[in-house]
């Protein structure tokens, strides 16, 4: 018996069903309630919005391709030649949906109360702390920030692979609900975008031959020891150097809190995790804020932290280990602070930080000014209010519950100020008239095609 026409039949019907199921996957605008100062920003509206839509009109096509084949002179095919194209279009189809639930966890939550208009603060936050002029910080990606359960913040940034195949359209930071408290939430963040500047400026490629190199060449058994945990470890290392850099004490408080678990876990390193272990990061971070902003406080933090976690109730090996790390400590800042990446053309890794005004003493004073002129709080930038409030608390000038209430209120200050920033850009922008012709952010023409888009997709998108 003959199954072709079987087969063709019910293969005709499987492919007409994922373009039904496709036209159901519409665009966030047009399902999202969130106010106007919970949305992302619109650079990474767009970018995620045309990212999906282009997987989307890729797939209609593909669809359309293979019902044309089927119509023609695919129905002459076996059944298990067709049934082959046919697995491949819904690996694809399953690729798009897994990029789409992939931003939806994301975007959905700018929907919840407060929470939504507060992670729109911090995504003015975070691009604040990557931005910096004069280097390939300069003009930093989209960025949007989303809450998660569990105790581990991450970031998947822009251009990386993402899972069911594609670049990320945006650098999507997510942050543990626990953390959206005091000094967490920027210590957390910051240490997040530090990772995205440690790609854009290339500083694992340029320093990890630097430690090898060291390791290679040294002289004892401990050097070598600790110059290879120093290169397993290197890239959290950085982005805890871009914390304690934007922030100053700030960002060490803010990573004591995050690793404050019982001791078993403290003073028990894993081979196989980037992180350093909690009781030598913190040790760590402490080393590289006194190099960057020298200071009695950072002595007497570390001491702080040892006492709460006294290395002596560790095992033999971790105590030798942490000896070992810890006498080669000051090498490794100084190499750290001292590393002039090809990135910033012969610039210190330290100079990338704001040190002309994040001492302690200078946040100090700025936190006094700030008692007597409250209004000067919203006219800061966001990392430089972390850095400020975290030395007030350092201090003891300004207790936990007011230093969140001063944060829930800044972070949402920021959110409507961008949202109005932005509303006021869109007004004053003259009008483009007829054409796809538009202009990028250089100047340049930008005559890129509109994308194919559903008819659902195009009526969402003329409303806008």
């Amino acid at each position: 018996m003959d199954l072709r026409p079987a087969a063709t039949a019910l293969l005709e019907g499987e492919a007409r069903a994922l373009l039904t199921r496709l036209d159901r996957v519409t665009p966030f605008a047009l399902h999202e309630t969130m106010v106007p100062a919970a949305a992302p920003s619109a650079a990474a509206q767009s970018a995620i919005e045309r990212f999906l839509m282009e997987g989307r009109a890729r797939l209609r096509g593909r669809v359309g391709a293979y019902l044309e084949w089927l119509d023609g002179p695919g129905g002459e095919r076996d059944p298990e030649w067709q049934q082959h194209q046919f697995s491949l279009l819904r690996w694809e189809f399953n690729s798009v949906l897994t990029h789409f639930d992939l931003f939806q966890s994301a975007v959905t939550q700018r929907s919840e109360r407060d929470i939504g208009v507060q992670l729109a603060g911090l995504d003015v936050a975070a691009v604040d702390a990557l931005t910096t002029p004069g280097t390939p910080l300069a003009d930093p990606p989209p960025i949007v920030c989303y809450l998660a359960r569990g105790p581990g913040g991450a970031i998947r940034r822009v251009h990386t692979r993402i899972p069911g195949g594609g670049r990320s359209p945006v650098s999507l930071i997510r942050i543990p609900r626990e953390r959206m408290v005091g000094y967490g939430i920027g210590s957390s963040l910051v240490h997040e975008v530090g990772h995205q500047a440690v790609a854009q400026l290339g500083l694992l490629g340029s320093l990890r031959p630097v430690l090898y190199d060291i390791e290679r060449h040294a002289r004892t058994a401990a050097e070598r020891t600790a110059f290879r945990y120093w290169g397993l470890t290197l890239s959290e290392v950085l982005a805890d150097l871009f914390a304690v850099g934007k922030l100053g004490i700030g960002g060490t408080l803010g990573l004591m809190a995050v690793v404050s678990l019982p001791r078993r876990l403290v003073l028990a390193p894993a081979l196989d995790d980037p992180h350093p272990f909690p009781y030598i990061r913190v040790r760590l971070s402490c080393a590289m804020g006194d190099a960057l902003y020298p200071h009695p406080q950072w002595r007497e933090l570390s001491a702080l932290w040892a006492t709460l976690y006294p290395p002596r109730r560790a095992p033999r090996e971790l105590r030798a280990l942490t000896g070992i790390l810890e006498r080669s400590m000051p090498r490794f800042v100084r190499l750290l602070a001292g590393h002039r990446p090809p990135s910033l053309s012969g610039a210190r890794l330290a100079d990338l930080m704001p040190r002309s005004s994040r001492t302690p003493a200078l946040l100090l004073a700025r936190y006094r000014r700030w008692v007597r002129q409250p209004a000067l709080l919203r006219t800061a930038p966001p990392t430089l209010v972390f850095a400020v409030l975290g030395q007030a608390r350092a201090a003891a000038l300004i207790t936990p519950e007011e230093e969140s209430r001063l944060l829930g209120e800044l972070i949402t200050h920021w959110a409507l100020s961008s949202t109005l920033d932005a509303l006021d850009g869109a007004a004053a922008a003259p009008f483009r008239g007829a054409g796809n012709c538009a202009t990028s952010h250089d100047g340049a023409a930008d005559n890129r095609q509109p994308i194919a888009a559903h008819q659902a997709e195009r009526s969402a998108l003329d409303s806008r």
